[in-house]
């Protein structure tokens, strides 16, 4: 046990290293090609998004979660999983440009033919890095993930910027995504090198996809669900109006879902080498919901908080539409660490079957949420997924209480301080808009009085989750 928890704490570490350092590269870059592309550009690539993501979720199939949680995996099975990687990624990108003028139609922009069997490659280049990727994560070797994606993300950025300033418009966009994904996979065969032992194995195919089948649904319908928002504002809207949807989505979802994936890719193979232990599972998966909350609450609720001076300084007043459903995205995102953390339980529990039940429930309230929202707008639409947002808590909640001692009710009383002291720091911070009228000094008074108001509620109203970050953070 203390061998696993250095670990994962190391892997924490190295996880936050990659994801963060990733993410804030991409960050900047994004928003100097914002300024530089205007929204047209981001929306173009915003239609495209759901068929690229679809793909990504066929090609992996839960393989690799049916991987990581698998005790007595063997050579056969890594080599089963890639083969059936490199044929369903050909496959759909067949399909994806045989498909690409019916999208372009679909749209009415012909210049997404194009752009579509180029970004199409994407799902090509990802499908030969799965495998070392799952490896790497078993193993929970993070540094070496994170080395190939700091050198990979150095790399498309360098190549999207020239592309920007040499006049290349959206094909920019393009051109950062696939350079990403093929120098990425390039530099995890080299750190990882691995090659396929032997042929295609039916029986581990069955095991494997008997757990996989059900995340693959529930990927499927998640993924569809996640990016229907592109295609009802893409096709009853305009490409500008989607790109300024695409970039609130983007920068509100963007920090929620890089500190999720730190603790998720590190908890989730953490979990499963103790998942016969049930006492240690519940106290790992408790302190993981608390952690995670302390964390992104905040960062997510201030980054709403700040929105429109944010906004106006970085993008300038083209992307000004875009500060409101930016602030209302964030309080919907906030919670987006609590609903994977209790997703992961129930892989962990081999609960495929239930996850699938869960998705099902939780999309048939989302799609009732759209039919109502849709024909009020933009703004409508983003309440709505607020609403969706903290519905799906309540069942995803109910059901995880359910597997193990910590019921709904427990699970509630554990965050809602925290919940509450976010909420309350950010309400008395956003005081300075009412005195202060300069973007500049607005944004930087309203995060230095927002970051030690929650500091100090944190450290005396939930001073054992303080000292225990803390000394996770600086122990040696």
């Amino acid at each position: 046990m203390p061998e696993l928890t250095q670990k994962t704490t190391n892997g924490l570490k190295w996880s936050a290293v990659e994801r963060i350092a990733t993410q804030v590269i991409q960050l900047v870059v994004m928003l100097i090609l914002g300024r530089m592309l205007g929204p047209e550009a981001f929306g173009l690539v915003g239609m495209l998004a759901i068929f690229i993501a679809i793909s990504q979720t066929f090609v992996d199939s839960g393989f690799s979660s049916a991987l990581i949680r698998k005790q007595d995996r063997r050579d056969i099975d890594y080599t089963t999983t890639f083969y059936f990687n490199i044929v369903i990624s050909f496959s759909c990108y067949i399909l994806l440009f045989i498909c690409a003028p019916y999208i372009a139609d679909f749209y009415h922009q012909p210049e997404l033919i194009n752009l579509t069997r180029t970004l199409g490659i994407v799902i090509l280049a990802n499908a030969f890095s799965i495998v070392q990727r799952t490896r790497l994560t078993i193993a929970m070797d993070f540094k070496t993930q994170a080395k190939a994606s700091l050198l990979s993300v150095s790399c498309s950025t360098t190549i999207a910027l020239f592309m920007a300033y040499s006049g290349f418009g959206v094909w920019s966009l393009v051109g950062q995504t696939l350079s990403f994904a093929i120098i990425n996979a390039l530099f995890l065969n080299i750190l990882e090198p691995w090659f396929p032992k032997g042929g295609f194995s039916k029986k581990s195919f069955k095991e494997l996809f008997g757990f996989g089948s059900k995340i693959l649904v529930s990927g499927l319908l998640d993924t569809i669900y996640n990016n229907i928002y592109q295609i009802i504002i893409g096709k009853l809207f305009n490409a500008e109006q989607l790109g300024l949807f695409t970039q609130a989505k983007n920068l509100s979802s963007m920090p929620a879902m890089t500190l999720t994936g730190i603790i998720q890719r590190v908890t989730y193979p953490m979990m499963s080498h103790i998942q016969n232990d049930l006492q240690a599972l519940d106290k790992s998966y408790l302190l993981t919901l608390r952690l995670s909350a302390v964390v992104i609450f905040p960062i997510i609720i201030g980054l709403g908080l700040v929105s429109k001076p944010l906004l106006n300084i970085l993008l300038g007043k083209e992307w000004q539409s875009a500060a409101e459903l930016m602030s209302l995205l964030c309080i919907g995102y906030m919670l987006y660490p609590i609903h994977a953390i209790n997703l992961n339980l129930l892989q962990v529990k081999g609960r495929s079957d239930l996850f699938l039940k869960l998705e099902i429930i939780k999309k048939i309230i989302t799609t009732i949420v759209l039919i109502i929202t849709v024909p009020l707008g933009i703004k409508a639409i983003c309440i709505g997924m607020v609403i969706q947002s903290y519905l799906a808590l309540f069942i995803n909640t109910y059901y995880t209480g359910k597997l193990s001692s910590l019921t709904m009710f427990k699970q509630f009383k554990s965050l809602i301080y925290i919940w509450l002291i976010t909420l309350i720091c950010a309400s008395i911070a956003s005081l300075w808009y009412l005195i202060i009228s300069d973007n500049t000094i607005q944004l930087i008074l309203i995060l230095i009085s927002a970051f030690f108001l929650y500091l100090i509620s944190i450290k005396y109203l939930q001073s054992d989750l303080f000292g225990y970050f803390i000394n996770m953070m600086f122990r040696k």
